[in-house]
């Protein structure tokens, strides 16, 4: 469905470390990072998309972050969930929901919910059946 994802960034040398660690965690491969521009792109497994990108808005306008949007990250265990948000408030972020069961999307909705240091909301979820 998705090309690719791309969420805009004030200090990109913060936000780059901070994708950086996290893209680390969810399995995902710097595919390049250009900092002249600035932007940088990792890619999903196997397949080389979506991308996830993030950098200066290209307008030239400063970043500002929306509320009501977010980008959810989908991954295979509930550890990988833990993992990622514990990373996540390491390098910066603010928790916006501690991992758990969501039994109101459906019975296996294991989530966490945080944002970036820019104020980026963002979701890791699994959505298999663990015990």
């Amino acid at each position: 469905m998705f090309s690719h994802i791309f969420v805009g960034v004030k200090d990109f040398e913060r936000a780059f470390d901070f994708y950086t660690s996290l893209m680390d965690v969810l399995g995902n491969t710097l595919r390049f990072c250009d900092r002249e521009r600035p932007w940088a792109g990792w890619q999903s497994h196997p397949d080389p998309r979506p991308l996830f990108l993030i950098g200066a808005p290209y307008d030239g306008h400063p970043h500002v972050a929306g509320n009501g949007q977010m980008v959810a990250f989908a991954v295979g265990q509930r550890a990988t969930v833990d993992a990622a948000y514990r990373l996540a408030l390491e390098c910066g972020g603010i928790s916006d929901g501690a991992p758990g069961l969501r039994p109101e999307y459906h019975p296996h909705y294991y989530a966490a919910y945080f944002k970036d240091p820019e104020g980026n909301k963002l979701c890791v979820v699994c959505h298999a059946a663990q015990g």
